[in-house]
């Protein structure tokens, strides 16, 4: 079934210890799309410069993500460089130049209105439940990300959102900042109290914890040798995760773990290249492959 994901479209600098990219293709909303899109078709609404180029656009195309809400504005696409150390949970942001982006306003063709799923990228809270007033009928599910900036800028505008919100992804800080809470399963009872039912936590290298309003569900990161840049693979998990559940059909106990999974095993696909080299090429054979080893490394009997 359709997936609708509002969000970032961007041009990425990236340096890291094994190497640099000067230009990739970014944003929220480019990582998802590409990942989700190995299970199911997506719809992307977001904004791009006189600069994004028609090969930027066959990126997209290339993997099943409708362009239609696909914006192009007078000026430059949004951009962001960052350099990763040694330790590659560390990342300092060398520029961030919001161009375009900085008067998104997100609005969904007549064809998107009546998108069963939704994930809402990191943008400001009010955008987000501005998409949610565009639909035609209410989603089978909405899925919200959000970061530090609106936790502490806009609480009022962000809480009003996730009313309208089943599911919310952000990360351990996250969690703690939104609800006060350094316990992560009592900040988890706080959040349920907003409007989300089910809170899934991004743990980076420790892989990422589901709290559900009846079952806990944790999964660990896929080990890898070798991390190439972690850019993106917050975003990349989510588009796993959402893309399965909307390829499932049916927001079950077990689809929503087996969502866990598939979104830790996207993830770990794309850190092993620079920006969005993996997604490009990646199939649902390879995912599928990796997810049936991701199983057999967790299995184990009392």
């Amino acid at each position: 079934m359709s997936l609708l994901v509002v969000g970032s479209v961007a041009f990425d600098a990236i340096e890291t210890p094994h190497g640099s990219v000067p230009r990739t293709l970014g944003g929220a909303a480019s990582y998802f799309a590409l990942a989700a899109s190995n299970f199911t078709p997506v719809r992307l609404v977001g904004v791009v410069g006189d600069d994004f180029g028609k090969q930027d656009e066959q990126i997209l195309r290339r993997r099943r993500i409708d362009l239609e809400g696909l914006e192009r504005a007078p000026g430059k696409t949004f951009f962001w460089a960052g350099r990763y150390n040694q330790n590659m949970n560390e990342r300092t942001t060398l520029v961030t130049e919001l161009n375009v982006f900085a008067n998104f306003n997100p609005k969904l063709p007549e064809s998107y209105r009546d998108s069963p799923y939704v994930f809402l990228a990191n943008i400001d809270p009010t955008l987000q439940r501005s998409v949610l007033q565009q639909a035609r009928r209410k989603p089978k599910l909405v899925a919200l990300d959000t970061m530090n900036y609106w936790i502490e800028r806009t609480p009022a505008e962000l809480r009003e959102t996730l009313k309208h919100t089943q599911i919310l992804m952000i990360n351990d800080d996250e969690t703690r900042q939104i609800t006060g809470e350094h316990n992560l399963l009592r900040a988890a009872k706080h959040i349920f109290k907003m409007g989300p039912k089910t809170l899934v936590i991004k743990r980076g290298e420790h892989g990422a914890l589901m709290v559900h309003n009846r079952f806990l569900f944790s999964v660990p990161a896929f080990p890898l040798e070798e991390v190439h840049d972690p850019t993106g693979a917050g975003d990349s998990f989510a588009g796993g995760f959402m893309g399965y559940l909307a390829s499932a059909g049916s927001i079950t106990d077990e689809s929503l773990k087996r969502a866990m999974v598939y979104g830790s095993v996207v993830g770990s696909f794309t850190v092993e290249r620079f920006g969005v080299d993996r997604l490009k090429t990646l199939t649902r054979h390879e995912i599928d492959a990796r997810a049936k080893l991701f199983s057999r490394l967790t299995a184990f009997k009392l």
